[in-house]
């Protein structure tokens, strides 16, 4: 966008804001962030959570990475540049799913550091849990429902996380659990034992 067409943008202010949606919702809006390796689990959990917020009368929403590649972001590859932009795109419609009062579970391999706290600045640090779905490449390729790991090695899939891209590990992850070595429902419970109380409003 060129310097003059920014120029000739201007915020609107509407009178309705968060706090009066969330004074109906009765609960507070927020993003979680599940991140880690494909098929570490990311989208099994965000899915059973949804479920279970859901049945407390949470307004929720699940933003899923191949979803997300098959609509808004279908224009974009995997190159560094391409993964930055899809990152970027899902934390702004995540800002505004917070500004209507809605939870939302992002599950993304968002595999670069940079670009998990750039989602972070966006939404704002009060706004943002970080979920480290840990996995071993071992186990995630065993699970390999999709058969992209398959793909990876053979070549039919550049800049594959994990094979032919690299993932960084978040260092200090609000919430970490371990597939490999917890259970579904540990997980589950982890989670949401951390999220309720944040999400509910006192009183």
């Amino acid at each position: 966008m060129s310097n003059l067409n920014k120029d000739n943008i201007i915020k609107q202010r509407f009178k309705i804001c968060k706090s009066d949606r969330q004074r109906i919702s009765k609960h507070n809006s927020l993003l979680i962030w599940f991140t880690g390796l494909s098929g570490s689990g990311k989208s099994t959990l965000a899915n059973i959570i949804e479920v279970k917020l859901n049945e407390l009368n949470i307004l929720t929403y699940v933003l899923d990475g191949d979803n997300i590649r098959l609509g808004i972001n279908k224009d974009l590859g995997f190159k560094s540049s391409d993964r930055f932009e899809n990152v970027r795109r899902i934390a702004e419609i995540s800002n505004l799913l917070i500004d209507a009062s809605i939870v939302v579970l992002a599950a993304f391999v968002s595999p670069y550091k940079k670009d998990r706290e750039h989602v972070k600045k966006i939404v704002g640090a009060n706004s943002f849990i970080e979920v480290f779905v840990n996995a071993s490449l071992e186990n995630c390729e065993k699970r390999d429902v999709k058969g992209l790991y398959k793909k990876a090695r053979s070549g039919e899939i550049p800049n594959f996380t994990g094979i032919s891209d690299l993932y960084e590990y978040p260092i200090s992850p609000d919430i970490e659990v371990n597939t490999d070595k917890e259970s579904i429902e540990e997980c589950v419970n982890k989670i949401f034992d951390y999220l309720i109380i944040k999400i509910k409003k006192n009183g």
